[in-house]
């Protein structure tokens, strides 16, 4: 029997959206394609009413549940997969995948994980930060013009999800860390790297970035993710006492790591 998404663990993130009318769009979008879940982020001009005048029917009822998130970290951190819709391509943005394939991709996510479609404001789009909370990037191709209604993005990538199929026999897979997870790691990846100088203070963004990249396209199970953040204290840790036997004191603050003492943390990796 053909595997499909999974719309219970599913969710379209739009970020600042600024014309509610859009949002009801967008939900209407979403009931059209057998989607439910809805998050905006920040949204300008809230205004329910407004947004019901267009999202009628089924769209309606997905608008009395929709979840409002007062910044994105907070809304992404539950969702272990995070796809980005962009129109620009190029700098941070080297790589990204079609519709098509992005739906294909979520059809094996969505098993054991949940995710999110995340989608610009209607002015901007996705900023460079945003982009750094995804996991894989997807663009809509266009005939020339890039710059798509908000309500039609999401209504271009919500038709993909629910055409996306696959034949393949289901498969366990690990649960895969979460943003907040994930979030956690880079926050401690870039303190410690910066400590022992592979990062460059006035702008440690720039190589890890990179990081970022190499580590979703694997992407991380949440047991990894604790075994780098072991590595990554354990190196704090080794630092920190060579620092203070040489006399020299450290100008970035720490405090990145938490949990166990890094030795211990290490070795309840190796036992599990």
């Amino acid at each position: 029997m053909p595997q499909r998404v999974d719309p219970e663990k599913l969710a379209v993130v739009l970020n600042r959206p600024q014309i509610p009318e859009n949002v009801g769009a967008a939900a209407r979008a979403l009931a059209n394609m057998g989607l439910h879940r809805l998050i905006a982020v920040a949204p300008e001009n809230w205004d329910i009413n407004r947004a019901a005048r267009m999202a009628t029917g089924g769209g309606l009822e997905i608008l009395k549940n929709i979840e409002i998130a007062d910044d994105l970290p907070s809304a992404l951190a539950p969702f272990s997969f995070v796809a980005g819709t962009t129109a620009r391509v190029g700098g941070v943005r080297k790589s990204f995948v079609t519709p098509q394939e992005l739906a294909r991709r979520l059809v094996a996510v969505t098993k054991e994980n949940e995710a999110a479609v995340l989608f610009g404001s209607e002015d901007r789009g996705l900023e460079n930060e945003d982009v750094r909370q995804c996991h894989v990037l997807v663009n809509i191709p266009t005939a020339g013009f890039s710059s798509l209604n908000l309500a039609h993005a999401v209504l271009v990538i919500s038709y993909e999800i629910f055409r996306a199929e696959s034949v393949e026999e289901p498969r366990w897979a690990p649960r895969l860390a979460n943003r907040h997870e994930l979030d956690g790691m880079y926050g401690q990846l870039k303190e410690v790297l910066t400590r022992i100088g592979f990062l460059d203070k006035a702008n440690p963004d720039h190589w890890l970035d990179a990081l970022r990249r190499f580590f979703s396209r694997l992407p991380l199970t949440a047991k990894e993710v604790k075994v780098i953040r072991g590595v990554f204290r354990q190196m704090d840790w080794y630092t920190e006492r060579r620092f203070k036997k040489m006399g020299i004191k450290s100008d970035v603050p720490k405090g990145a790591g938490d949990g166990p003492e890094p030795v211990e943390s290490l070795r309840e990796e190796k036992a599990s």
